[in-house]
């Protein structure tokens, strides 16, 4: 039993990492290609798990974190946090695919 769960755990964990190495792919591809329209708009779909985490997690986690005071109101750091969670949750899209392409009979 715990092989078997080890064992869909590596192949969920090597989907992610694929998938997220394809959706980096996609992101250079933008920009590389001027869309920074599309990017602004994958951005906007990270915005609301990066405003949650900013307001679920204390204020002392993310000023340790970034060195900045105030980093909560920071615009870059939400920007980042936005955009690295959009990535995530494409790379999450594109592993759920791959998992159910390659081992889901």
């Amino acid at each position: 039993m715990m092989r078997l769960l080890m064992r869909l755990f590596i192949r969920w964990a090597a989907c992610f990492a694929l998938g997220l190495a394809v959706a980096l792919l996609v992101l250079l591809g933008l920009m590389f290609g001027g869309q920074f329209d599309l990017i602004k708009g994958l951005q906007l779909t990270g915005l609301p798990l990066a405003k949650l985490s900013l307001v679920l997690l204390p204020e002392a986690f993310w000023n340790d974190l970034t060195g900045l005071a105030d980093a909560t109101q920071n615009p870059a750091l939400q920007s980042f946090l936005s955009l690295c969670s959009a990535l995530g949750q494409l790379g999450l899209l594109l592993a759920a695919g791959f998992f159910r392409l390659w081992y889901v009979r």
